[in-house]
């Protein structure tokens, strides 16, 4: 059986603010390095994962208050309340420049290898706040998938197992602590591309890590890796 081809991407990488539209964030500082800002080590792990395989990365570091990637256009969490009362023209200008581009890049290069009979594992590399208001979240780690497409279920199913393997203290969870059929990139490249064609994975990981930074992200990133190349290789046998 042919390898699957693995694509990683990034939708919430950083909290950069474009010059043109510095002023619409000045004094919001501190929401902008917030997790409402970005995904806090999202980019890191994406990063090692693409490096580590050698398989392309696709990443924004634009922060998501100025638009949010991983919706759909018309979504009500598209825009921020901070881009949201934006004229109509600003808000297109603003789709046009930083939304579009990783959209159509991701979209394109999925469809190409689709198109050519290839089977696509797609990972959108996330992470969530520890606690978000009165709620602490119960997961180190979590895989987000539709669990009507067998081959997500199962891929997230060979990884999570994998993990538990080389780290099993880590708490692992599936679809949490958000519902992986829910609004985003994934969601709609499902509508594209039949199972198993296309497996889209949404990876998150708690940011308690990255706040330690140090030896315990460290081994985490490195373990995630290798559990990572071993669901990978257990593709080979089904």
């Amino acid at each position: 059986m042919t390898r699957p081809t693995l694509l990683i991407t990034c939708e919430h990488g950083g909290h950069e603010v474009p010059r043109t539209h510095a002023a619409l964030f000045a004094g919001r500082e501190a929401v902008l390095t917030s997790h409402r800002g970005w995904d806090a080590g999202a980019l890191e792990l994406g990063r090692q994962m693409a490096d580590a395989l050698g398989v392309p990365l696709h990443a924004a570091s634009t922060t998501r208050l100025l638009v949010d990637l991983n919706r759909s256009i018309g979504h009500r969490q598209l825009f921020s309340e901070v881009t949201r009362p934006l004229p109509r023209n600003r808000r297109r200008d603003i789709i046009d420049r930083y939304y579009l581009p990783h959209r159509e890049a991701v979209e394109g290069e999925i469809a190409r290898h689709t198109a050519a009979g290839r089977r696509v594992i797609h990972i959108a590399s996330h992470s969530f706040t520890p606690a978000l208001g009165d709620v602490t979240r119960q997961a180190d780690v979590a895989w987000l998938y539709d669990p009507r497409r067998a081959s997500e279920a199962a891929f997230a199913r060979a990884w999570l197992l994998a993990l538990a393997q080389l780290a099993p203290e880590l708490r692992l969870r599936r679809n949490y602590p958000y519902h992986g059929r829910s609004d985003g990139l994934t969601a709609l490249l499902r509508k594209r591309h039949p199972d198993p064609t296309y497996t889209g994975i949404e990876l998150e990981v708690n940011q308690r890590f990255v706040e330690q930074r140090g030896g315990p992200w460290d081994r985490l990133k490195e373990t995630l890796v290798d559990s990572l190349k071993k669901a990978l290789a257990g593709t080979m046998n089904r």
